[in-house]
């Protein structure tokens, strides 16, 4: 393993040869991109790996020549064999789409909210002259059946925000690959979505890199996405590349110390609570302590106009027990958010009880509701948008003790630097603004807002989703800290199963609004007894090539024998073969 690519790049589809790139600013040159070498051939998966900074996706622009104008680009870019930096505009725009496609890291800000599937769908197409008017509405409707997308003929007529994540996802998958190009770039393509959707996703990507030939360079931080799907690794720090090898090599012998690091980083599903530097097998929960959240025979449903209502959550009965840490788990739209925001009384519950710290929240006057809200704390799942960016760090974490009227101004300010001691922030950030601070920041100072008023619960929404693997690491750490210190109850919801493994002593199983299993994190995680569960942790990659392709090939396994097709591979096969046939490839 080296720092540089040294394979031989002859008939490559995608290659860079020393690009370095810098951004000039206000504050002077900007150093993003230092001398970076990599290749990808064709039917090739390239994972570029690194945290948010490293610049991984500044590097992947470069091909696509989306850079902004204050960018300085040098080196080589070659697509196809084309080199592309002395391009015209519009001998640019023929290549992007034909030779080369990107799927974006977000899927509701890559697809325009006012156009419909359909139309969006059918421009690429029109606009390289691969078909038009019905014939391109047809290969969308093609094109959305073949990346799995189910009543195809309905979605070309629905906007994005009709669509769940995975299935934005699927169509701008669908739309890359609808000119046939010769290399895909994707950019983190699983970011936030559930362990089954990303699977899936995966299993899309491999088809069709198996079966049109397709090179793909795969940016991403998680490295059980790398596991699973990459043929080679390249390791990115500060702008270089740090080391690169085969995907066993790396992450199975890594020489780098940041490589090293990262992994180090993950957690690993069946690892349980002591991993990452935690050592919590002595923490225990109380059976006989009170109950921080007890529900019985839970419903809630959603009023729609002139249609019945909709039940998101459907007698569903579990207890949170003080001082315990329950994990909720489940795909999106399984009913994990409402029951947290049902937690908060921000909705009402329909049926059943819902009791919070030892009083029934249904029908309670709104004072009596503001007063038991002070005894909880809330963690959103991105920070960004839940702290008000006019408004410096100090007064964010400080609000909660404004609202309820608690302290005076010295003794709140103490407050919050205790807090941001405890968090490991730096107590000149108080007077700082969110955007000032990172990602990972931000969190951590979610965590101490949450924390400002010494609550007996915290709910938790998602909160390590979108952070690199040490940054969540860092969080996880000092969230477990913070929980053995205060003691505080927690619902924690999630989709990431490892990071449930590691923080959670019982974890509740969540489907179409109904709890599937419950129990201990060691009976629900290691010994799973539903098919949903079973599903869920066979598709949770882990950062070992060699275990994850069997844990791969095991999940095809069990859905096979639970019936399920995986017709992402199927419908690939149908259209490669129809391609095939045709005289003209593109011409379907």
């Amino acid at each position: 393993m080296t720092a540089t690519s040294t394979d031989s790049t002859t008939g490559a589809v995608l290659d860079f040869s020393d690009v370095d790139v810098r951004f000039r600013t206000e504050f002077g040159s900007v150093h993003a991109v230092k001398g970076v070498s990599l290749h990808v051939q064709p039917g090739e998966v390239v994972a570029l790996v690194g945290e948010s900074g490293s610049g991984k996706s500044v590097t992947s622009m470069t091909a696509m020549r989306l850079l902004p104008g204050n960018a300085r680009v040098g080196g080589e870019i070659e697509v196809n064999g084309q080199g592309i930096r002395n391009l015209s505009d519009n001998a640019m725009r023929r290549l992007r789409g034909n030779d080369i496609a990107m799927v974006f890291q977000e899927p509701m800000t890559a697809l325009n909210p006012v156009l419909t599937i359909g139309t969006q769908m059918t421009e690429a197409l029109e606009l390289h002259g691969i078909a038009s008017g019905k014939r391109a509405l047809q290969r969308a409707i093609e094109l959305l059946d073949m990346v799995g997308i189910p009543e195809p003929e309905r979605r070309v007529k629905q906007y994005p925000h009709e669509l769940s994540g995975g299935q934005r996802q699927r169509v701008v998958i669908a739309i890359a690959i609808s000119c046939d190009p010769k290399v895909i770039i994707a950019d983190e393509p699983t970011t936030a979505l559930d362990v089954t959707v990303q699977a899936d996703i995966l299993d899309l990507l491999r088809s069709l890199k198996d079966k049109l030939n397709t090179g793909i360079l795969l940016i991403t931080h998680n490295m059980g996405v790398v596991a699973d799907m990459a043929d080679r690794v390249c390791v990115m720090f500060k702008g270089e590349l740090v080391e690169t090898g085969t995907a066993d090599e790396v992450l199975l012998n890594p020489q780098h110390d940041y490589t090293k690091m990262l992994l180090a980083s993950v957690p690993r599903l069946g690892a349980g609570r002591n991993q990452l530097g935690l050592d919590t097998s002595q923490v225990t929960v109380d059976e006989d302590a009170g109950l921080a959240i007890d529900l019985e025979n839970l419903v809630i449903e959603y009023h729609r106009m002139g249609k019945p209502p909709f039940r998101a959550v459907d007698d569903v009965s579990f207890q949170v027990r003080h001082g315990e840490i329950v994990g909720l788990v489940g795909e999106s739209g399984s009913g994990k958010s409402t029951i947290g925001r049902c937690a908060l009384g921000l909705i009402p519950a329909a049926g059943g009880s819902f009791k919070l710290l030892g009083e029934d929240i249904a029908g309670m006057k709104r004072r009596d509701l503001k007063a038991i809200r002070r005894r909880i704390g809330v963690i959103f799942q991105d920070p960004a948008a839940s702290l008000n960016p006019r408004v410096p760090i100090g007064e964010c974490i400080s609000e909660p003790m404004v609202v309820h009227k608690v302290g005076n101004r010295q003794e709140r300010e103490q407050k919050v630097y205790e807090l941001l001691d405890a968090v490991e922030l730096p107590r000149e950030v108080y007077n700082r603004y969110p955007h000032e601070v990172s990602g990972g920041q931000r969190q951590r100072i979610s965590i101490a807002r949450a924390l400002v008023l010494d609550p007996e619960l915290l709910v938790a929404d998602e909160p390590t989703s979108a952070l690199d693997v040490s940054v969540q690491a860092k969080v996880l750490n000092i969230f477990s800290d913070l929980q053995s210190r205060y003691k505080f109850a927690c619902l924690f919801i999630s989709h990431d199963l490892a990071v449930i493994d590691l923080l959670a002593h019982k974890v509740v199983v969540l489907q179409n609004g109904k709890v599937v299993e419950a129990g201990p994190r060691e009976q629900v995680l290691l010994n799973p007894q539903e098919e949903y569960t079973q599903r869920l942790l066979a598709a949770a990659p882990v950062p070992d090539p060699r275990e994850q392709r069997t844990r791969r090939e095991d999940r095809h396994a069990l859905l096979t024998a639970l019936g399920d097709e995986i017709s992402e591979i199927k419908l690939v096969e149908d259209f490669h073969a129809a391609s095939a046939a045709s005289e003209d490839p593109k011409d379907l």
